[in-house]
């Protein structure tokens, strides 16, 4: 969960200020072609992902399920920051610019320190998404690696014995914790994120 909800972020908050401020050649096509893949269903792309990580060596494996969750969370983190940045006044861009600032100077000096709402919303749903998913880490992860989700479909769909609800129940609600305490100690960020330009655009 940690580096797929890291890394995401960062370069989704990269992507977003270079398309909000750059905006190189090609630029819009790029965020056209990203959005769009938002919309691919997960299955449609499950065996080509399978040939090219077990191509690279990283097929059942940590950094494999992580660069997964990357690739499938850029649409969405991309489009979050881009619409953040946005709302950005661009005289406060030009006005760096004019300091002498750079492309990463500018991106770690400023934006990033203004973004902690929309890091805060980006982190809660990553966090969520990564924590809860299931066929991604099913087919992806390893055994020695499989997500809460897994373990808790297995500890529950058990064929063996007598069915142990407690047991269920317990695993299930040590399950939701992470998520649920993500939310708990985040919703008045969330809340100031969404309202700062998360659904804007």
């Amino acid at each position: 969960v940690v580096p797929s909800t890291i890394l995401p972020i960062l370069l989704g908050a990269l992507n977003g200020y270079a398309l909000s401020f750059w905006r190189p050649k090609g630029s819009e096509a790029l965020f056209g072609i990203l959005m769009v893949g938002a919309f691919i269903p997960v299955q449609v792309m499950m065996f080509p992902l399978v040939r090219i990580l077990a191509s690279l060596g990283l097929f059942s494996s940590l950094p494999g399920i992580v660069l997964i969750h990357i690739v499938f969370s850029m649409p969405v983190m991309t489009l979050l920051f881009r619409n953040y940045y946005l709302s950005v006044p661009q005289e406060l861009f030009k006005a760096a610019r004019i300091d002498g600032g750079g492309f990463l100077r500018i991106f770690i000096q400023l934006m990033l320190p203004m973004s902690t709402p929309i890091i805060i919303v980006a982190a809660i749903m990553q966090v969520t998404g990564v924590w809860n998913d299931y066929i991604l880490g099913l087919v992806f992860a390893g055994r020695d690696n499989l997500p809460m989700t897994v373990q808790l479909n297995n500890v529950i769909n058990t064929t063996t014995g007598t069915r142990l609800y407690n047991v269920n129940m317990a695993a299930t609600i040590l399950t939701s914790l992470v998520p649920l305490a993500v939310y708990f100690f985040s919703g008045r960020w969330f809340v100031r994120g969404i309202a700062a330009g998360a659904v804007k655009g």
